[in-house]
């Protein structure tokens, strides 16, 4: 279910918080078109949080790949990455209404990025919305190999940690099925989020933990890096 939204109606971080909190999310058609759109699908998308597979070549990744970490760094260059053409997605959905309302939720705490660094370079990340015990997935790229799954593992380790219940993907897609994401009728989820919106869960669990090594078994000593939140 989609319900077009005038351009001439202001919305607020509160109002979009309000939405999400009944179900409800915004798209754009496209970057040109300011118009946005309110979707409820009939089948939801979410990854239960304590099935969440990691297939082992990815999980070898994890723990050897030389990348670093961090969240909540650089917020704008995580939604310029989202947003750029990609194979097979020419246009996106991403407008200048929707990079406003996202940047607001991320200056009042609402929304987060969980970033992958090569060296300097960003090469890969996701943002959401957190509220509650809920995390809302919205997007993510990637610029190297598994850097957006690297990002999804993290994702999915600091929600585990920080006490949150529910992690919705919106929608479903191959590559999310292989993390074991799954979908569920609109009133089921709806029975879902009211359960995962009580009480408050914890974004930032890991900020105390600056930096931690897995060493993999062989004698090239590469370190994945999993870091800390930029503020």
């Amino acid at each position: 279910m989609a319900r077009r939204d005038s351009t001439q109606v202001e919305i607020t971080p509160e109002v979009l918080l309000k939405a999400y909190a009944c179900g409800i999310f915004p798209m754009a058609e496209s970057a040109e078109d300011p118009a946005l759109y309110w979707i409820e699908p009939e089948l939801r998308g979410i990854i239960p949080l304590d099935t969440f597979h990691v297939p082992s070549r990815l999980a070898r990744t994890v723990r050897a790949a030389p990348f670093v970490v961090v969240c909540n760094r650089d917020f704008e260059a995580v939604l310029d990455g989202c947003a750029a053409p990609a194979p097979g997605r020419a246009r996106t959905w991403i407008n200048g209404r929707i990079r406003n309302l996202y940047r607001k939720l991320y200056e009042i705490g609402h929304c987060h990025t969980v970033e992958v660094y090569d060296g300097t370079e960003l090469v890969g990340g996701l943002y959401g919305v957190s509220l509650g015990r809920t995390f809302f997935g919205e997007s993510m790229f990637h610029r190297a190999r598994d850097a957006s799954k690297i990002a999804l593992v993290h994702l999915v380790a600091r929600l585990r940690a920080g006490g949150y219940r529910l992690l919705d993907t919106q929608f479903v897609t191959d590559h999310l099925k292989t993390f074991g994401a799954t979908e569920v009728p609109r009133r089921h989820y709806h029975r879902l989020l009211a359960d995962a919106l009580i009480g408050e869960a914890d974004f930032s669990v890991f900020r105390s933990m600056h930096r931690s090594t897995v060493q993999p078994r062989s004698p090239t000593r590469r370190r994945h890096r999993v870091s800390h939140d930029a503020r």
